[in-house]
This record gives structure tokens, sequence and C-alpha cells, in this order.
């Protein structure tokens, strides 16, 4: 719902970003021909489309081709964790997600899920069409559904998020990209009410077969197995697990400038 060059949100980061590190390149993607429809492309372009397009961009541009940083705000920070593992050139050298949503979602923006029986009635109507081909190739948000009580579904038929977590069979460039990142920053809202469970922006979910009770990054099947690398990479310090006060996306500058300008410079 925002857009590349938005002055409040993803422009003032950009020129935050420049004033703070003098000399810095900030390439903030667009996703289109136009800030409008960029805005639409983050509800309604595939996202491996939208994947694609910007692989396409950092190849294209000089400036970042010995290497670069790379933040992404919410879904942002899944659609970049897919760019590193699918596009290794130009090299993502570290990785910032904030508030990205690692294993998906399964609850409807701004409601406390399973405490509300009307939260909990809008979550399983979305269910009920979330993975048809339809839905999945031109809804974002579907593509990142992840239906903990029907995982065979959510294997079967997501076209994204399934892909890049590993759930149907190990695609081992991804894990070889993904384990090349120097650093790999997830950070959670605290008090969050957009994501559900607030436990995917550290990679964590429902444990299998429920949807009340969730289980950290460490306790998880893609963890124990090493599907992509993250318990190598945990053991490495590669992952740096970052706790926020707030809603979603809420956030001070000078927490931004203490805990995230660090693993730009």
């Amino acid at each position: 719902g925002d857009s590349c060059c938005n002055p409040v949100s993803m422009g003032y980061i950009k020129k935050l970003v420049e004033k703070k590190i003098p000399g810095i390149y900030v390439l903030s993607l667009r996703i289109g021909s136009s800030l409008i429809q960029d805005m639409e492309n983050s509800f309604f372009m595939n996202a491996n489309d939208q994947v694609r397009e910007v692989c396409a961009q950092l190849a294209s541009e000089p400036r970042l081709q010995r290497g670069y940083n790379a933040m992404g705000f919410s879904q942002g920070g899944q659609f970049l964790r897919a760019v590193a593992q699918r596009c290794p050139a130009p090299p993502m050298l570290s990785l910032i997600s904030i508030g990205g949503q690692h294993q998906g979602v399964f609850g409807f923006p701004r409601c406390p899920g399973e405490s509300s029986h009307l939260c909990d009635w809008i979550r399983k109507t979305l269910d009920l069409g979330a993975y048809t081909k339809a839905v999945q190739e031109h809804l974002v948000q579907a593509e990142y559904w992840h239906d903990p009580v029907k995982e065979e579904d959510y294997r079967k038929n997501s076209i994204f998020l399934a892909d890049i977590n590993q759930e149907r069979g190990i695609n081992e460039t991804y894990k070889k990209n993904l384990m090349a990142l120097r650093k790999f920053v997830m950070v959670k809202f605290l008090n969050d009410t957009m994501v559900d469970p607030p436990i995917s922006e550290w990679f964590g979910f429902y444990k299998s077969g429920q949807a009340k009770e969730t289980i950290p990054l460490q306790e998880t099947s893609l963890y124990k197995e090493d599907r992509l690398g993250l318990q190598e990479m945990d053991k490495a310090g590669k992952l740096v697990f970052l706790g926020v006060q707030g809603d979603h996306l809420h956030f001070s500058e000078q927490w931004f400038d203490s805990s995230i300008l660090p693993f730009l410079q």
C-alpha cells in the first residue's frame, strides 16, 4: 500500500539514510512506471514477477555491481530475501528486514486473531479462496498466506512463500545464495497488530496443525533440517534478531539511527 518515493515514508527513509551517511548511494525500488502503479502492484502484481523486476533493476545499476545492502519494510523484507536467494549478482551483502513476514501470515490486518470471533471468521473466509490459482496469481497477500492447519494445501499451492521457504524440496542454490549474506537482520515489532503471528517477523510461526501456539525459528523444521542454511548462519553469528516497541512499522528516528544505520555503514 506504499510507494517507493512517498515523502512521509520510503522517501523520508531514503533522505534520512543519505543525511546520516554522507556519500552513500540509495536506490529506492519502484515497481511500475508511476507511483500509483507502484502502490497498486504491492497488492496485485505477482510477487515472483516483482522479484524478477527488482533483479533486473539491480543488475542494470552500475553503482551496485560490487555489492549492496538491502533494506525492506513489511512484505518488502521477504521479497528482498527472495532476491537474495534467486539473484546473486550483484551480491547482496546484508539484508535488513523491518517487519517482514518470513513465515507468512495467517490473520487479518489490525485484528487480534484468535481472541476475536469476528477476526477468526474473516481469516477463515479468506482462507477458503487463498490457495485457488486465480487468487494466488493476482493477490499478493495470498502468496504469503500460510495456513498451519492446512499445511499440505499451503505447500502444494503457494506460488511464492512455499517456494522461497523450501517447502517442496531443497533448491541448493537458494540455500547457498542466502548463506552468502554477511548479516540477516530481522526486526520484530513487539506490539504488532498487523502481522499475525508477529513472530513471523523473526522467522517463527504457529506450531503445525493449530493456530494458537507459536514456536521460534529454532524450533521449526525449516531450521532443524537447515533447508535454507539458517541454522548454520545462526551459529556463525549472521542472524540478528531485533525487537522494537510499537505497532507495525512504528519506530522513532532515534531507534533507526542507533539500531539500523550501523548495518549500512
